[in-house]
């Protein structure tokens, strides 16, 4: 038996706001005109409505998925609606599923994370059908009063980042499904990028609750992990690039994207390049990308992870 992802859905918030749309907003300290878009290639990304939750996106993105069989709903995502309950609660009783809840959380790689729990938990046969969704909202923490040019490179991430919703349904299968998957993390650097408030280290100061990052040593921590989990993937199956139609990977920034495949020599045409017209969308990046890929059933797809704290992962799996 295997698991098999069985359905992608996406919520994309009408309201978009481009990259000057940004810089217009921010109070302060802007180096000078276009330099979101120059740096990032991020054109345009999407925003929650102000009466809208992380939970809302999930259950938005949820409902054009057949729910029929579910058995278990995981809610992964950087997001959620409150530190109690799981917002796996709230999204079940809006989708009126009454199976088992429960959330995952690990930053940018929450949803590969919930569709490998996903898969496992079918293996042992604990379930049939498991809902994985992610709602993000990080533009509920980007900082818009800027000090000086210090304050706007440790905020500049959040200027990328979108809010999205995106939903898979994981299910048994006889014949197909995920054949090859891998995870890795260098917890040293969980400094590098961070959102600190709301846990017990900063509870209630609202200076904590922006997000704050560091673009370059971002990169030069997934520089020191190296590409080995994705290359070892297509190694120890025996794959190459050009076998499958589809390879998702997390998007932060097109120079960086162009320079990881370089490195892991993925072709241009296999590639679904998300970030300019969705922005950084975080947790839903992925499923974002399978939903506007042209795979059909019984095509192979590679999701490759990036992950804030840091990690990595790597899903292998024939649609």
């Amino acid at each position: 038996m295997k698991a098999r992802i069985t359905g992608v859905a996406t919520y994309l918030p009408e309201r978009t706001m481009s990259s000057a749309d940004v810089e217009r907003r921010i109070e302060g300290y802007v180096p000078y005109g276009g330099v979101v878009e120059r740096l990032t290639g991020v054109r345009r990304r999407h925003v929650a409505r102000d009466d809208q939750q992380a939970s809302d996106l999930a259950a938005e993105a949820a409902r054009g998925l057949d729910h029929s069989g579910v058995d278990l709903l995981v809610f992964a995502s950087a997001s959620q609606d409150m530190v109690e309950p799981a917002t796996a609660h709230i999204v079940a009783a809006k989708l009126g599923l009454s199976c088992p809840v429960f959330d995952i959380k690990n930053a940018c790689n929450s949803m590969i994370n919930g569709i490998q729990i996903a898969e496992a938990l079918i293996l042992s046969g604990a379930y049939r059908k498991v809902l994985v969704c992610s709602g993000e909202i990080p533009s509920r923490a980007i900082r818009w009063r800027v000090r000086d040019r210090a304050q706007f490179v440790d905020s500049f991430a959040g200027y990328t980042m979108s809010d999205t919703g995106a939903a898979v349904t994981v299910a048994a299968d006889m014949e197909r499904g995920i054949f090859y998957r891998d995870f890795a993390a260098d917890s040293t650097a969980w400094a590098v990028g961070t959102l600190p408030g709301g846990g017990s280290a900063h509870p209630r100061d609202p200076e904590y609750s922006y997000f704050r990052g560091d673009g370059r040593r971002l990169k030069e921590a997934f520089e020191m992990i190296g590409p080995d989990i994705f290359l070892n993937a297509l190694k120890r199956t025996g794959l190459t690039w050009d076998d499958f139609a589809i390879v998702a990977v997390h998007q932060v920034a097109l120079p960086y994207l162009r320079f990881l495949a370089q490195v892991l020599g993925i072709p241009a045409d296999r590639l679904v390049v998300s970030l300019p017209e969705h922005g950084n969308c975080a947790s839903t990046t992925l499923p974002l990308q399978l939903a506007l890929g042209g795979w059909r059933p019984g095509d192979r797809v590679a999701l490759l992870g990036l992950g804030g704290g840091i990690s990595t992962g790597v899903i292998l799996a024939e649609m």
